[in-house]
Parts: structure tokens; sequence; C-alpha cells
């Protein structure tokens, strides 16, 4: 039998030649985009061996240190009993100093593990405590909680939700008092010289500034306020970026809409949502996004001065506890800061883009 083939229709073929323009452009940025995954990756491996190296160093010095201490005070005899306890690898006599790649690596398997075993105790204990919690809300009491320590990965998402509130706190003060500000310039020169006091104060004072307060407001209170204290320190350090962005952003409207907004006799209400936001939204996500930024890293100074749960807590902790895995810790806790503030700076950026009409700076 003959096989006969169907020549595609006029239509198919339109649809077809659709995509080509996007598969040749996409071709055309391909040597581009792999010279710069190339020189990525390239600089990764140079960074890993400069700490791989900068570790190796640190370590000799240490053993080095410790051989010629227990030399001094000890003696001969003792100092080669420590050096042949170092060269074994004994955590009893091993040199706490920088820790290599590998063993970040395994401290952060090793802290995976342990939120898996937090995890599954947080599980039993609320299977064991139902039926106990489901009688206690029938006769309206407090339901008895899980108050074992938490775990890194824990402490992540208590970060976040500290941070997350510390925002809308800078987001809900900034935005409308850099729009009030913003439309008047008497407003501007009076607010002038309590923004520049203020947006330079360390987070160590908005703390015990904060601390101050809400202390007095809950007296007689039982409650947890740690996390209160935490966000509002947040949010007081972190929404200056975000009040004069706004501020300028509404000050420096065009004057041909604000013309058109007048000629269409627009209410004040109107004005400000349908021309002067706008117009400043640039500017204003400009701010926010600066303030995501400072946000988390005072978050992190706020956590461990104030000992709220969070990262910054966990980082005092380890440097507290001194083990010989307590700096790869810390590590593991520096390189997750890092990656979260990156990718909340992605979002903040993703959001401008579909908010607004300039395209911003990545």
């Amino acid at each position: 039998m003959s096989q006969t083939t169907t020549a595609p229709t006029p239509a198919k073929s339109a649809s077809l030649t659709r995509f080509l323009p996007s598969l040749s452009g996409m071709g055309a940025k391909l040597p581009g985009m792999a010279k710069s995954a190339g020189i990525t990756l390239a600089s990764m491996l140079l960074f890993l061996l400069v700490w791989q190296l900068s570790a190796t160093y640190l370590y000799n010095v240490e053993a080095k240190s410790r051989i010629d201490r227990v030399m001094t005070e000890q003696g001969a005899a003792e100092a080669e009993k420590m050096k042949a306890c170092i060269a074994s690898g004994d955590i009893s006599c091993k040199p706490n100093t920088l820790p290599s790649p590998s063993e970040v690596v395994k401290a952060s398997s090793l802290l995976l593990a342990d939120h898996r075993v937090i995890s599954a105790d947080k599980a039993a204990f609320k299977a064991k405590t139902a039926a106990v919690n489901a009688q206690r809300k029938a006769q309206g009491l407090d339901l008895i909680t899980y108050t074992g320590r938490p775990s890194f990965v824990d402490q992540i998402f208590t970060s976040l939700k500290t941070v997350a509130v510390g925002f809308l706190i800078a987001l809900f003060i900034a935005v409308p008092i850099g729009i009030i500000i913003g439309l008047n310039e008497n407003l501007r020169t009076a607010f002038n010289w309590f923004i520049q006091v203020f947006k330079p104060v360390s987070p160590v004072v908005w703390l015990l500034l904060v601390f101050m307060i809400v202390k007095t407001l809950t007296l007689g209170s039982d409650s947890d306020t740690s996390f209160l204290i935490s966000a509002v320190s947040v949010g007081l350090c972190s929404m200056w970026a975000t009040l004069v962005n706004t501020s300028v952003g509404v000050s420096s409207v065009n004057q041909d809409y604000l013309n058109v907004a007048k000629v269409l006799k627009l209410g004040i209400g109107k004005k400000i949502f349908k021309v002067i936001l706008p117009s400043a939204i640039p500017l204003i996500f400009t701010g926010l996004r600066i303030t995501v930024s400072v946000a988390w890293m005072v978050l992190i100074a706020i956590e461990l001065l104030a000992q709220s749960p969070g990262l910054g807590s966990f980082v005092w902790e380890e440097f507290q506890n001194g083990a010989n895995d307590s700096n790869a810790k810390i590590i593991v806790a520096m390189f997750v800061i890092g990656f979260i503030g990156f990718l909340l700076d992605r979002v903040m950026y993703y959001i401008q883009q579909s908010v607004s009409f300039e395209k911003a700076l990545a």
C-alpha cells in the first residue's frame, strides 16, 4: 500500500511560524547565557577554593598554637600526644576555627536531621494530647502546647514571620506619611529634621525604646511580648527608605498630570489614587525594596539582642554553645540568611515590575 502525506495547512503553518522568532532570539542569547553561567560557576569555584585554603591555614595555625602551649606548660611528651590527637581528628582536641566547606555541608545535614526528629516529636506530642486538648477546648481552657526547643527550620519560619509583620508595620506607617508630606512643601520642611535625626538611629536603640514602651503597655499581662517587640523594632528601623522615597515620588509627579486632574476636577482621593500614586509607584517600590533588605538585615541583630526566637537567636546560641560544629552551623545560618535576603529582594522586584509602568533596575 502506498502512503500519502498530508501537507500542513496554512493556518497550522502560520501558528508554527509565530514561535520561530522567539526560538531564534533564544538561540542568539544562548552564547551570552552560557558565558554568564561559566563566569558565575568559575567565581563560585574560586570562592570555594579560597575558603578551603583559608580554613586549612587557620586550622594549622590553631593546631600549632595548641601544641606550642602544651609544650610550654606540660613538656614535649604531652605536646606529642596533643599532636597525635589532633592528627587523629579526635573531637576532644580538634581546633575550633573557620570550618571548611565540607564541614558546613555536614552541619547542614545534621540540622535537617535534627528538624526531622523535632517534627516527629511534635507530631507525637500532638497525637498524645489530642483528646485532652479537645476536652480543654470544650471547657474554654487554654490548650496544652509543645514547649520543646525549635529546630533550625522552625527558626527560619519564625524570622520570616517576624520580618513580614515588621515590613507591614513599616509599610502602613511610611507610605501614608510619605504621601501626606509629599503633597505639601511646608510639611516636607517640617518633617525633614525628624527624618534626618531618626533615620540613622541604631537598631539597638530602637529595640530598647520599643522594649520600654511595650513593657509599660503590657503591665500585668502574662503573654510573651518578644515577637511584638522584635516586629515593631524591625518596622521602625526599616521604614525610612520607604518614607523618603514615597515623599520624593509624590512631590515629583509631573505637573502636567496634576493639571489634567485639576481640569477634570478630581477630588483629593481620586487625585491621589488615579494620578499621584501610579506616577510615584516606581520610587515607592524602590523604597520598599530597600525596606525589605534593611528589615531582614536588622532582624537578625534584633533577635540576637532580644533573645527572641529566630535565626538571630540561633546564631547567638551556637556561638555561646562553643561546640566543635557550632562554627559550621553559624556559617550555614549565614548562607541561609543571605539566600533568603536575595529571594525577598527578587520578590519585591517582580512585584514592582508587575505594578509599575517603568522598568526597574534589577
